[in-house]
Order: structure tokens, then C-alpha cells, then sequence
């Protein structure tokens, strides 16, 4: 079974939000579709949605609180009111376009732990990185496990090299397939591969030894295409 991911990003609407998950849902059901799915909508199209039990919505990014004064930012009390169970931590927009630091994504990474939240927690490097190599690569990954209990029984995990991510530059079968082994031989969670995962080749990248599924961008903002992605992967 393959766990499949939509990260929104800062696309969609509420419209256009609830006919995606809506019709996405329809196809899981009559289809019987087992592998996991999770969709991570924007903050302002959050909602009750009725889905199957194998189809999720997930926040992309909440704050450390429960409520508070964080101008701009949700915390528990907002995702409770739609029954949001599922957070995206340490992405790599929020790490290099927002600043988030370790730190900080270690406290928000412990907070959610501590409400049982399945939390998806992504890793991966930029280019000048992975130029010097796959030992520094794998160096700078294992930093961004600081401060994350990599125990956590709700946890998924998504390596996406940074440099693969919008740029239509997919790594290559070799670089997902050392990566995934390295991480795998060091922590036993899911794992999923992201960056220009696309219709025509999510398929070939999830029957890669220890890629768990994909959490996937822009290729997976048309609905038709996601339920293409998922039944591309319907039987792996």
C-alpha cells in the first residue's frame, strides 16, 4: 500500500478545495482504493469534510499553541473546529523562503507529538549540498533530525531534495534509492520521495526499494491528475 500526499501550497480556493477532495473521495470509494491519502489544503479552505477513512486532510503548517496572540498564525483551537488531526512540519519553503530554524521546528515537531497528531516531517538538501556528495548529503539530512523523536509511533517521514522541488528536476532512480536506504537503515518510519513527482513517473518512483509513496506539489493540483497519481499507484 502506497501512501500518497497533495501539498497544496498556496493554491486553491474553498470552492475549488471542497470539489477537489469531494471528487477525489467519490473516486476512493467506488474505486476501493487502499493506499493512504492525504491532502494538505491551505489554511483558509479548511473544513469538516466527509471522507473515507483512508483519505485525510492535514494542515501544511500550524502554530505551537492552542490559541493565542501569533498575528497570522492557526493553533489547535482552529484546527479542532474541522477535526484536523495531520500537520506538515519542516518543509523546505517554511525552512529557507520563512526562516523557520531547527529549533523552532523541533518545539513545533514536540508540541503536535504531544497531541497525537500523525505529523509527516520533511527532509532534504539543496543543491550546493548535494554537489559535495552523498556523505555530506546524508550529514546534512541527519541535522535536521535534531531535536525530533524519530520513535514517534504517528510519524511519516518525506525526503525531498530541495533542488527537485517545482523545478521539473526529478532526482534520479540512484539518488532516491541511496538516500532512502541511508534514512531507512538509521530510522524504520515511512518514507515517502518528493520533488517533480509527476503522473508519468510516480509510478516508477514508488516501486523504488524503501519509498514508501510521494508527497507531491504541483502535479497534483488538478484533480484529474490526482486521481490519475492514484490510480497509477492503486496496486503497489
Amino acid at each position: 500500500m502506497a501512501i500518497i500526499a497533495s501539498n497544496f501550497k498556496t493554491n486553491h480556493t474553498r470552492k475549488s478545495t471542497a470539489s477537489f477532495i469531494n471528487e477525489v473521495n467519490d473516486y476512493i470509494k467506488s474505486n476501493e482504493i487502499k493506499n493512504e491519502v492525504y491532502v494538505f489544503p491551505t489554511s483558509t479552505s479548511l473544513d469538516l469534510f466527509d471522507t473515507v477513512s483512508t483519505f485525510s486532510i492535514g494542515a501544511q503548517n500550524a502554530y505551537a499553541t492552542v490559541a493565542g496572540s501569533f498575528t497570522g498564525e492557526i493553533g489547535t483551537t482552529q484546527l479542532d473546529e474541522f477535526e484536523i488531526k495531520t500537520i506538515l512540519i519542516g518543509h523546505s519553503e517554511r525552512r529557507h523562503i520563512l526562516g523557520e530554524t531547527q529549533n523552532k521546528i523541533a518545539k513545533k515537531y514536540e508540541f503536535y507529538k504531544e497531541l497525537g497528531y500523525k505529523i509527516i516531517y520533511c527532509i532534504g538538501e539543496p543543491l550546493e549540498v548535494k554537489n559535495q556528495g552523498l556523505a555530506k548529503t546524508l550529514e546534512y539530512i541527519y541535522e535536521q533530525f535534531e531535536g525530533i523523536d524519530t520513535k514517534y509511533e504517528n510519524l511519516i517521514l518525506a525526503y525531498e531534495p530541495v533542488w527537485a522541488i517545482g523545478t521539473g528536476v526529478t532526482a534520479t532512480n540512484e539518488d532516491i534509492e541511496n538516500i532512502h536506504n541511508a534514512i531507512k537503515e538509521k530510522i524504520s518510519k515511512p518514507l515517502l520521495y518528493g520533488g517533480s513527482v509527476k503522473v508519468e513517473n510516480v509510478r516508477e518512483i514508488c516501486q523504488i526499494p524503501n519509498v514508501d509513496g510521494a508527497l507531491i506539489g504541483t502535479a497534483s493540483w488538478k484533480k484529474e491528475d490526482f486521481i490519475q497519481i492514484l490510480e497509477n499507484t492503486k496496486d503497489l
